[in-house]
């Protein structure tokens, strides 16, 4: 039988250096995220179907991954983190009437069409600020969120902010009919604003609400740019308010100092419809689709049976990490790791050597050594692996070893380090005869 090596459509092995730096990456974003109060909450990878289903306003079910238990019931692979946060919340902080902030990582699972060429896992890591309806919260999770990607060592990025009622009060007044929100909401979601112009013409309707549709592909960096939109929607009570929300969070974000970073957009909207307020994305250069979304989902707890608004925001930490890679902005890894080969009659102390090292905090990788291997052969191992030198122990002095172990040739600034012992590229280390470093 041919055995199966590769993975089916739309999902990807991570390994080695990759898998190395997307560790690292989610454990700097982890003490971010603890440094502002979030404590840490998991959740199962597959749920009962109907905490995804239809009512929730999630991922549509033509795109969930669904399977059955022993008893029959419908079960999804989650393509969504936040209903299930918002159903574990309702069940073991039911009598919790102060805010509750979590934070999260975990794979999701949504089965795009092969045409659209995403992933169909990918991890997210998120955060979730439950019981708190105020701007003040708006604030804080924004705030974060810029200072989640500039952890992640982003320089050039845009937070886009926009709000839920804006649009949903402008259809309203304007009195579209469902059609006719639909064919407006594919224009916008294809950025085609002039679309949008030539939709809304012909429509009868106040003078203030073509202008206000009109307004739907603006971009304004700072709340003072909205007074005039204010008053033009004065008289439509879910417009205005929409509005005095987006000023009144700008000004909030300046007190954050991460205003330089943030833009306000009256056309956004999100296909998630669990979404009842502010709602924003994250985007930056290397990365076709947004790295982090978010927004404030006041009807989703209550729909499990908690009554506590909420906000919070998800990062796409395999588009992060590509934006990051194109951007040839490098993750540091946190400690360089040595190879240490040995010959089988130096295998005991080789070994309590190596693990005095360990307990002391070092990297070691521990390798017996093979016949027939050069030092170049290990060498470039090392480098496969993520190791900065390679220590070799043998019975002998160094001058006993063959120069084609411990051969120099074809190395670069990058490579491990290789050199006779006593050389001055290797840190002093407790004396142990025969050590050579390759």
């Amino acid at each position: 039988m041919k055995r199966l090596l590769h993975t089916p459509e739309g999902v990807r092995d991570i390994y080695n250096q990759e898998c190395a730096k997307k560790m690292v990456l989610q454990e700097s974003l982890q003490k971010l995220l603890e440094q502002y109060g979030y404590a840490a909450i998991e959740t199962p990878t597959f749920e009962f179907f109907d905490i995804f289903g239809q009512e929730i306003g999630t991922i549509p079910s033509k795109d969930l991954y669904k399977f059955f238990d022993r008893e029959g019931n419908t079960l999804v692979l989650r393509p969504d983190i936040t209903p299930s946060i918002a159903r574990a919340v309702t069940k073991y902080f039911s009598d919790e009437d102060m805010p509750i902030r979590l934070w999260y990582q975990g794979n999701i699972f949504i089965n795009n069409s092969s045409f659209q060429g995403r992933l169909k896992e990918s991890t997210q890591f998120g955060a979730e600020l439950i019981g708190e309806d105020s701007v003040d919260s708006d604030a804080e999770i924004i705030s974060l969120v810029v200072n989640v990607l500039k952890a992640a060592g982003l320089k050039e990025f845009q937070v886009s902010i926009g709000h839920v009622d804006f649009l949903k009060g402008l259809t309203e007044a304007a009195g579209l009919d469902e059609e006719t929100v639909e064919e407006l909401l594919q224009l916008i979601a294809n950025k085609n604003f002039f679309g949008v112009e030539e939709l809304v013409e012909p429509l009868p309707m106040e003078e203030p609400l073509k202008k206000l549709f009109q307004s739907l592909g603006d971009i304004y960096d700072s709340g003072e740019e909205l007074q005039s939109a204010a008053r033009l929607a004065a008289p439509y009570p879910r417009i205005a308010g929409a509005i005095n929300r987006l000023r009144e969070l700008y000004e909030l974000l300046a007190c954050y100092q991460v205003e330089s970073y943030v833009s306000l957009e009256f056309g956004m909207n999100s296909s998630y419809r669990y979404y009842t307020g502010i709602i924003f994305a994250g985007y930056t250069f290397g990365s076709g689709e947004p790295i982090v979304k978010g927004g404030r989902y006041d009807d989703l707890l209550p729909y499990f049976g908690k009554n506590a608004p909420s906000i919070g925001f998800a990062v796409t930490v395999d588009q992060l990490l590509a934006a990051l890679s194109r951007q040839k902005i490098e993750i540091p890894l946190q400690k360089k790791c040595r190879l240490v080969v040995y010959e089988a009659s130096w295998r005991r102390e080789a070994i309590a050597w190596a693990r005095e090292r360990r307990l002391a905090g070092e990297k070691l990788l521990l390798l017996p050594w093979q016949e027939g291997k050069t030092g170049e052969d290990y060498r470039a191992y090392a480098a496969r692996f993520g190791c900065t030198e390679v220590l070799f122990w043998n019975a002998g002095q160094a001058e006993n070893v063959p120069e084609e172990k411990i051969s120099n040739a074809g190395q670069t600034e990058d490579s491990p380090k290789i050199s006779k012992a006593g050389q001055a590229d290797i840190s002093p280390e407790p004396a142990m005869e025969g050590r050579v470093v390759l």
